[in-house]
């Protein structure tokens, strides 16, 4: 479950989210907590720079591994506008993060392209567990995931 404390990184999350939209970017947003609460690294997607690998997650797995002992990692939790997709899953896995946190699923996600008739995605959407099943995962977070649909719509509607 998640607590007042948690929402407030999730909210965080949206913000960044919204961020990356408004300097032209697809709205995901993710922040890194280490196991006593402390924030130690946000971003927000950066594909728009032409490279389609430049996810939140991604960059907070590397942060992670170059900064944080594997105790430290395993401790951490990622918190994210949007479930990892399976590129994030496997990076988040292999670097020996703990616990995702996130406010819409990738089914969501897909739904609501479909919704406006944005194109879908290159990549299947899987649940983070079908891509690394040991990993402990949470959400969607009902109410903050209708923010992020609504950074969605508004992406595709100014494409």
């Amino acid at each position: 479950m998640v607590d007042e404390a948690e929402l407030r990184y999730l909210r965080r999350c949206v913000e960044l989210a919204a961020e990356a939209l408004e300097v032209g970017d697809q709205p995901f947003g993710s922040v890194l907590v280490d196991g006593g609460g402390t924030v130690l690294a946000e971003d927000h997607n950066r594909v728009s720079s032409g490279d389609r690998t430049r996810h939140p997650e991604i960059a907070l797995a590397r942060w992670a591994a170059a900064n944080m002992t594997p105790e430290e990692r395993a401790a951490a939790t990622v918190y994210t506008s949007g479930e990892h997709c399976p590129m994030c899953a496997a990076a988040h896995a292999w670097v020996g993060l703990g616990r995702i946190v996130y406010v819409s699923s990738s089914e969501q996600l897909a739904a609501w392209r479909a919704e406006i008739g944005a194109p879908p995605s290159p990549v299947r959407a899987l649940p983070i567990q079908e891509v690394a099943p040991d990993l402990v995962v949470e959400g969607p977070i009902a109410g903050l995931a209708d923010e992020v649909r609504e950074l969605q719509f508004r992406l595709y509607r100014s494409s």
